[in-house]
């Protein structure tokens, strides 16, 4: 592995972690030319692809990268980091890979983003929810706020690092 700020192929790993369902390895890696420290995140790959099944029945390629583009938006100048973002792509693949083999509703996975973004920051799990709901007007937003505020965290996720 070559160190992304230096360049050189000296580093040695500090701290690796599976994800539950194992499909992704967390590696902590300390490079020995600059002393600096990183992470690279290793997939494990797979014969075949998981397809989302659309709101209109059609079928698209899995795409992380939507899903974080997504909690981005959702996030913007909120006090979530970017680790925390990709803390919480990655229980929402646990949620995916540990339910379903090939397809996956899309509802699922706007369900599981809401669930995980809730414990991590309620603003960002408002936004995320009012254009993942399409709310028709004020009053099913103030219900949802309400809801938030209301109801305890429905799950209890491991700290972040």
């Amino acid at each position: 592995m070559r160190c992304p700020y230096c360049k050189e192929d000296h580093d040695k790993v500090i701290d690796s972690r599976a994800s539950d369902a194992g499909r992704v390895i967390r590696r902590r890696r300390h490079c020995l030319s600059c002393e600096r420290r990183y992470t690279t995140y290793e997939k494990i790959g797979e014969s075949s692809k998981l397809y989302i099944i659309k709101k209109d029945n059609s079928r698209v390629p899995y795409d992380r990268d939507k899903a974080i583009t997504g909690l981005r938006k959702a996030c913007y100048k909120r006090p979530v980091s970017a680790e925390q973002i990709q803390q919480i792509a990655d229980w929402v693949e646990e949620d995916i890979f540990r339910n379903f083999d090939r397809e996956v509703p899309s509802s699922f996975i706007g369900e599981s983003v809401m669930r995980h973004l809730r414990s991590v920051d309620k603003v960002a799990y408002i936004r995320f929810a009012s254009v993942y709901r399409e709310f028709r007007d004020a009053g099913e937003l103030i219900d949802e706020v309400t809801m938030a505020i209301s109801e305890p965290d429905e799950t209890e996720q491991p700290e972040l690092f």
